[in-house]
């Protein structure tokens, strides 16, 4: 065969392979892990973190406005009832309490200007000199006098505590838990500058979400456990919110810790809750991790073990019940679940039960 024949035998048929398509690749079969759904009591126990607080923390501030010269007191220090805590400038008020005391000075001198004229007439009218509405408009007068020394030492004593309300004294010993305003700082009356934690009760804070907060009620008996310790503490449910947070949608509770109990603030609980109104129930529970969102719902994947392939079911959740989630309706006694690999399937996809190593099938 000539060379130019033998090469167009071999173009064509390279022609004739590129053309042809290609061989169909199998969808691999994926390893899962299933569990077969049953029904299982409630727990009784519900677990949420709190942190120590205290029962009274108050918002420290001048009772009139200034410039923040001084902060005396630092985060985290602890001070006695009375110890100065913050100075603003007092000069303004100084001066005003002068003036204050200065016209006190000139209504004294008033009066007792008043006074004379008021025991010279009154001579005089026992000697009968003058007439007695003469007497009385010289005792009318001295009255007017005592009054404008009344008021003025009214306003003296004002003024000085002017003066004194420029020095921010705690109230209560305790610990300062906040700093809301330095020193330089421009401050209106009122305005927080420091935050203290009274000695006394403590408190443990925390959330629960709208569906639990119903089973709580004031005077129910809960456990405290600190971080790091396994001993437990009785404490009892005081306070709850009357309405939900903006932002979490859950409900502040506080619990009262026992004399007894000595805690750092902040320090971090878990709380134990007894729910003796679900404890018992018999539900079909699920992990987490078999759960999966598909357009808003909530779906998992039940196995077909006669044909070993999966396919989607919508379920519908009712609560969690510790790290598993409760399942209200979509699923049957009995059925397998995959709990594990659920992104990587599709449905019809067939599938293998996953075998731990060194296991036989």
């Amino acid at each position: 065969m000539p060379f130019v024949m033998r090469c167009f035998l071999l173009l064509g048929t390279l022609g004739l392979a590129a053309c042809s398509p290609p061989p169909a690749t199998q969808e691999p079969v994926r390893s899962v892990k299933v569990m077969q759904v049953g029904e299982s009591a409630m727990s009784n126990q519900a677990e949420y973190a709190g942190e120590v607080k205290a029962r009274v923390e108050s918002r420290l501030g001048f009772r009139v406005g200034g410039k923040l010269v001084a902060r005396h007191v630092e985060l985290g220090q602890r001070v006695k009832a009375g110890q100065l805590l913050a100075e603003i400038d007092a000069q303004d008020y100084r001066l005003t309490a002068d003036a204050a005391r200065a016209q006190v000075n000139v209504a004294i001198t008033n009066r007792d200007l008043a006074a004379a004229d008021f025991k010279r007439f009154k001579e005089l009218r026992d000697k009968e000199f003058i007439s007695s509405a003469e007497l009385e408009r010289r005792e009318s007068a001295l009255k007017a006098a005592q009054a404008q020394v009344d008021q003025a030492q009214a306003q003296l004593s004002a003024q000085t505590n002017q003066v004194g309300y420029s020095k921010l004294l705690a109230d209560k010993s305790g610990v300062i838990t906040g700093i809301d305003a330095e020193a330089g700082q421009v401050v209106s009356a009122g305005m927080p500058v420091v935050r203290l934690a009274q000695d006394g009760p403590r408190d443990v804070m925390f959330a629960v979400p709208e569906d639990k907060v119903a089973s709580l009620k004031r005077g129910q008996h809960v456990q405290v456990k600190f971080w790091g310790s396994d001993e437990t503490h009785q404490a009892s449910v005081y306070e709850i919110a009357a309405s939900a947070d903006p932002v979490t949608r859950t409900f502040g509770v506080r619990v009262a810790l026992t004399a007894q109990v000595t805690a750092p603030l902040g320090s971090t609980v878990s709380v134990n809750l007894g729910n003796a109104s679900t404890a018992g129930i018999q539900r079909i529970k699920l992990p987490t991790s078999a759960l999966r969102q598909e357009g808003g719902k909530t779906m998992v994947w039940v196995l077909d073990t006669a044909t070993m392939t999966v396919k989607s079911q919508e379920i519908q959740v009712s609560t969690a019940d510790g790290n598993e989630a409760v399942v209200n309706s979509g699923l049957q006694a009995g059925q397998q679940v995959v709990v594990a690999g659920v992104h990587v399937l599709s449905p019809g996809q067939k599938v293998t039960l996953f075998q731990p190593t060194g296991t036989q099938p």
